[in-house]
């Protein structure tokens, strides 16, 4: 099996610590090897282990050279036999032998005793050294949780600025907060999620997104939703605050933006009160923002895969908020086979990539193309896909995306030319290649914010702060 670049890296790095140790310590096979490994566990340094073991080593070491490499000493030799004394020679020999019999045996015995007491000192601190080892492992393990809590903890606490603060919200509390979602506090409903109206303690006002559970489909698509609010957090894109499951129904908690949506207010009732042309310029602005964002500045490239006007909603400054990440994709997770029966279509008439409609690939020009009939729809402020014939916006806009010269014919009248002509002519332009048959063709959207920065001169009111990213 051929070793992976890191493990490579890795054992380079541990040789060269190797051998810097071995030159450190001389011959240092007991500090650098074995040993070493277990002393560097423990919660002393190191060094201390080194010397203390040395000189265990080297004491007991001394007691087996001298007894290997000095001879026994003897007593003062005495003739065997005492001719001046009869019988005493005898017992000059008797005492003599017993007397070198006792001191040899004291050598050994302390020899043996140094012997023991070295290899003791080794046992205990080698017993020490791998107790600690294992605890250290032990209560890093027990910590882990914890680690992942306060981890988590500190990690929101910084994101107040960054990520945010998400919040796991109980059943009770929605409830509460939405008077038992009441009828009263409706706010907007979709195929399988209603929206409602929350009113937390403090008086903050949120909006509470129920979405049934009832079919796995509905699960992986909670699911998929809530695993991109969580990496997310953008000026122009709806704060998330936070979920409560269960288990029947999802909840997602979302900022209340109080000004509804685009779509009301270019196509709805609130249509009568004028959206500026400035503020159209705005708008587009700050969703190409947002759209930026999730291409290129996400840790991981989200496609939203379902851009339209009633997904843009507005502050009370008509500041963009996108909305509704249930149709996204992350990662690049986001080919998939062309729909069918069991697979959701990604998008809405009108909207909807008509590359996206033959191959099935989402991508991140599918948004590109559903930007620019967003765009058309600030210019000319006819809907996307017109409710009463089902005529497309992109079929009525085709003479403008053709011949710059007639985009006056298509600006929205309720303007009451109010507008800049060459600031039309320019976005429509925008629009058209936003909407080419060719994805590759499509520009991104980094060069769409170069573009209106450029040619919309009456976007210089944003930049006169810093825009965050």
């Amino acid at each position: 099996m051929e070793a992976s670049p890191s493990s490579t890296v890795k054992s380079k790095k541990l040789s060269k610590i190797s051998q810097s140790n071995d030159c450190r310590h001389g011959n240092g096979p007991f500090v650098c090897g074995w040993w070493g490994s277990l002393l560097s566990c423990c919660s002393f340094p190191s060094y201390f282990f080194s010397i203390l073991l040395f000189w265990f080593i080297s004491s007991t070491s001394s007691f087996f050279l001298v007894a290997s490499s000095e001879p026994l000493a003897t007593p003062p030799t005495k003739p065997l036999y005492n001719s001046d004394r009869t019988g005493v020679g005898s017992v000059d020999f008797i005492a003599t032998h017993k007397h070198k019999n006792a001191f040899a045996d004291n050598r050994v015995v302390v020899i043996s005793a140094s012997a023991a007491l070295g290899v003791l000192v080794l046992v205990f601190f080698a017993l020490m050294a791998l107790f600690k080892c294992l605890g250290f492992k032990l209560r890093r393990r027990g910590r882990v949780p914890d680690a992942r809590v306060a981890g988590d903890v500190e990690e929101n606490g910084d994101c107040s600025e960054n990520l945010g603060v998400k919040r796991l919200f109980t059943c009770d509390e929605v409830e509460k907060f939405t008077m038992n979602l009441s009828r009263s506090r409706l706010i907007a409903y979709g195929g399988f999620s209603t929206v409602y109206l929350a009113q937390f303690p403090d008086s903050m006002l949120a909006a509470v997104k129920i979405m049934d559970l009832s079919s796995e489909r509905f699960q992986r698509v909670y699911k998929q939703e809530l695993d991109i609010l969580l990496q997310i957090q953008h000026e122009n894109i709806v704060k998330f605050l936070g979920n409560c499951d269960n288990g029947e129904e999802g909840m997602l908690v979302f900022e209340y933006v109080p000004n509804g949506t685009l779509q009301e207010k270019l196509h709805g009732a609130d249509a009568r009160k004028l959206l500026s042309w400035r503020n159209r310029m705005a708008i587009a602005f700050q969703l190409a923002q947002a759209i930026e964002y999730l291409h290129d500045k996400c840790p991981l490239p989200i496609v939203h895969g379902d851009i339209k006007a009633s997904n843009v909603l507005l502050d009370k400054k008509f500041n963009c908020k996108l909305c509704d990440f249930g149709s996204a994709k992350m990662g690049f997770s986001s080919t998939i086979l062309p729909p069918s029966a069991n697979r959701m279509m990604l998008g809405s008439p009108g909207y909807t990539d008509p590359h996206y409609l033959r191959t099935g690939i989402a991508s991140k020009k599918n948004d590109i193309y559903s930007f620019g009939v967003i765009i058309l729809e600030l210019i000319s402020g006819f809907e996307a896909h017109s409710s009463d014939n089902g005529e497309r916006l992109i079929s009525k806009a085709g003479t403008i995306l053709r011949d710059s010269s007639k985009v006056a014919e298509m600006v929205d009248p309720k303007l009451n030319g109010a507008y800049d002509l060459e600031e039309a002519k320019a976005m429509a332009s925008l629009a058209g290649f936003c909407l080419g048959d060719s994805p590759s063709l499509r520009p991104s959207a980094s060069e769409i914010l170069d573009t209106i920065t450029s040619k919309i001169s009456s976007m210089s009111f944003l930049f006169s702060h810093d825009q965050k990213c």
